[in-house]
């Protein structure tokens, strides 16, 4: 009789967490991205990096089907330590061609990595559900996506300058890379594809405060909240460019 196939193991790189009233009722970061990678397609490693939780070897990151970095309430401009930190290691790891997958902070933290730049975003704050102008038609993780889909956004930060030889996959107003793909097998995507409407509501609602301060109208921006399928559609790809072996993905994601 022949064994069954070891689950292969996905690596969160987590950079912050939910608001505790957001955390309190629908989970955190990484309960999410399980959710939309597939809750028990992967072994998940969770390593919390904005704790001071120490990252593995580059070169051990082999054995991983592929590396997800999060979002958080931090600031890449403000260069902290732990965030540097990680922005080296996710420069070596790039190297080593794993699928890697940054979401918001995390998008922002490996452009940061491979020489491009970050800061506040000229707009101002990009809050909601909006819609995506695409920018190819035959890229491997946005191979769904057509103009005018919508996504769930949270930001203060943006890519301002990608990185050298970084393709612009994707942009929304206000942010004009919004998904990038660096080279290799790593994408980074400003939008939350793990969020869904409930989630994007309650991040609203959380800074109703700063958002009335900034002249936004809260309530507004709650109503216009809708299902975003897209950020399945692209989690759902990620995993399966995990699964794929090593020389197929490989051909896919370059």
């Amino acid at each position: 009789m022949s064994s069954m196939p070891e689950t292969p193991s996905l690596l969160i790189i987590k950079t912050g967490s939910a608001p505790e009233r957001i955390r309190t009722r629908h989970g955190d970061f990484d309960d999410w991205f399980r959710r939309g990678l597939g809750e028990y397609r992967f072994r998940y490693d969770i390593i919390a990096v904005d704790q001071g939780h120490g990252l593995p070897d580059p070169l051990s990151v082999e054995h991983y089907a592929g590396i997800v970095v999060t979002g958080s309430p931090a600031m890449v401009s403000s260069r902290q330590d732990w965030s540097e930190r990680t922005a080296a290691w996710l420069a070596a790891v790039h190297d080593h061609a794993r699928p890697l997958l940054g979401v918001c902070y995390g998008h922002q933290l490996i452009a940061h990595a491979l020489g491009g730049r970050v800061g506040p975003n000229p707009h101002g704050r990009r809050m909601g559900t909006h819609a995506l102008r695409i920018s190819t038609d035959d890229d491997a993780l946005l191979t769904a996506a057509v103009d005018g889909m919508v996504v769930h956004s949270t930001h203060v930060e943006a890519v301002l300058e990608p990185p050298p030889g970084t393709q612009v996959l994707a942009s929304a107003d206000g942010d004009p890379h919004h998904a990038l793909h660096f080279g290799n097998r790593s994408w980074g995507v400003q939008f939350h594809p793990e969020f869904d409407a409930d989630i994007m509501r309650a991040y609203v609602r959380e800074r109703r405060n700063e958002l009335r301060a900034e002249g936004f109208d809260d309530d507004a921006l709650a109503r216009a909240v809708v299902d975003a399928p897209l950020g399945d559609e692209l989690l759902t790809r990620f995993a399966a460019l995990c699964g794929r072996r090593n020389h197929e993905c490989h051909a896919v994601g370059t």
